[in-house]
């Protein structure tokens, strides 16, 4: 089995042939007939995501409507592009976005009529020049995202091809492949509210030899685990958080590895599906630089505060003692060294989220320090597409994995399915084989099969 950690290796043994386009057609889907390549109307509106909060829908149209929706984090890191949230507490709790909505309506629209949306670079880049801002805070990472998308999508109509195909001809892909999904089966941190304090618990069928043999792997580990849970932890631990994912009232993180060991196991699938875990150390580094495994009990009596290097020797016990192959954000953003130190101990992929907020500039500095070998690929955590497949380009070219995700907080838009099969990821997450807005992107992947 190839490893994690090479981006020329995929997980999967077998490489689906994916030159000719799917019949099937899902929400947000291009057309495969040629369109115009001109920008003839552009008109964004307030919609509601998959945690009930408000967020940016764009319809773009040339001969043609091309529809996409931005997603958002819980869990963020401080680096990323700015979403831009109306701030009225009297109205959605602050978190309205009809300000995004009216500058793209009122400043992105008029500039951006006439425009040739094939020319993906040439699009962002214009409106990057109207924003200004180093991270889009004037008119908004939403705002811009949610027109990148639809530009995108617009383009691979005007070219009379799947979303995939267009996104690999931007990108210079050569060869294409099928992601590895990661689902997130059993949720902690900001995605729940039991004690876990590390975030995602996932597993990833490595061993399957399609994406579909993958997608089906995953479901029955989802169903076997959900079984495990309910006779252990009750009904009640059966509810799924934001993505999907259990959030059974584990009291320690181990125990959560041991749940997934038992459902993989008795699932039949030992050997063939690893473990992932995504950390967000950030969420629960302490004001002098620890880390408190008890953050979500305040106050608390210390017991479980960690230093960064205790916190390594703790990630170095799970490789040894559970099938881990990678690990998402275990030190907090700012802190290089440690992740630099398990780097370098350690022979896993160790992902960056918040350390690199899918910024090229991120990036090159991680690089440089040797700090990760994998890049969490979200786009809207730098706001363009052009900017997002930069990001995955550059971390490619360092030997480094990309594993494109998705956000807490999504819609039924499943751009980030053609992107990652475009850019030859090799690796998706996006939740739990549960909740139509985590499956519109598997089923997605799965249409390409």
């Amino acid at each position: 089995m190839a490893s994690l950690t090479t981006h020329t290796n995929p997980l999967f043994s077998s490489k689906p042939h994916l030159s000719t386009p799917s019949p099937k057609l899902r929400p947000f889907s291009v057309q495969c007939s040629a369109s115009s390549s001109k920008l003839k109307s552009l008109k964004a509106r307030q919609i509601i995501d998959s945690r009930g909060n408000p967020t940016v829908e764009v319809d773009l149209i040339t001969n043609d409507l091309f529809r996409s929706a931005v997603p958002s984090g819980a869990s963020t890191g401080i680096y990323e592009a700015l979403e831009l949230r109306d701030g009225d507490n009297s109205v959605y709790g602050g978190k309205g976005v009809l300000n995004a909505v009216k500058n793209i309506n009122d400043i992105l629209a008029p500039k951006l009529v006439g425009i040739d949306v094939s020319n993906q670079a040439d699009v962002d880049a214009l409106m990057l020049e109207i924003d200004g801002t180093p991270n889009k805070s004037k008119l908004g990472a939403n705002a811009i995202l949610g027109v990148s998308l639809s530009v995108c999508r617009a383009g691979a109509g005007a070219k009379g091809m799947p979303l995939y195909k267009h996104i690999q001809e931007l990108s210079g892909t050569k060869e294409l492949v099928m992601p590895v999904p990661a689902f997130n089966v059993i949720n902690g941190g900001s995605h729940a509210g039991n004690n876990l304090a590390m975030q995602e618990f996932m597993i990833l069928p490595v061993g399957a030899a399609s994406f579909a043999e993958a997608l089906r792997m995953g479901s029955e580990v989802y169903h076997t685990l959900k079984g495990i849970i309910k006779a252990k932890y009750g009904q009640d631990a059966c509810n799924v958080g934001d993505e999907g994912g259990f959030a059974p009232n584990v009291q320690d993180n181990r125990e959560g590895l041991v749940l997934l060991i038992d459902a993989i196991e008795k699932a039949g699938y030992t050997g063939k599906i690893k473990i992932g875990m995504d950390v967000a150390a950030s969420e629960f580094l302490t004001k002098d630089g620890r880390y408190d495994l008890n953050f979500k009990k305040q106050p608390n009596d210390g017991a479980h505060v960690m230093s960064a290097q205790s916190l390594g020797e703790l990630y170095k016990e799970f490789v040894r003692d559970f099938p881990i192959v990678s690990i998402e954000d275990p030190f907090d953003q700012d802190d290089w060294s440690s992740w630099t130190s398990l780097q370098s101990s350690v022979d896993i992929q160790l992902v960056g989220d918040d350390l690199l907020v899918t910024n090229p500039k991120r990036i090159a500095e991680a690089i440089h320090k040797k700090s990760c070998n994998a890049l969490l690929l979200k786009v809207n955590q730098i706001g363009t597409v052009t900017e997002s497949i930069q990001a995955a380009l550059d971390s490619k070219a360092a030997g480094w994995g990309v594993m494109v995700s998705h956000r807490s907080g999504e819609t039924e838009d499943n751009f980030i399915a053609d992107l990652s099969v475009g850019l030859a990821s090799g690796q998706i997450k996006t939740g739990a084989p549960c909740r139509s807005e985590r499956l519109a992107k598997y089923n997605q992947v799965e249409s390409k099969s």
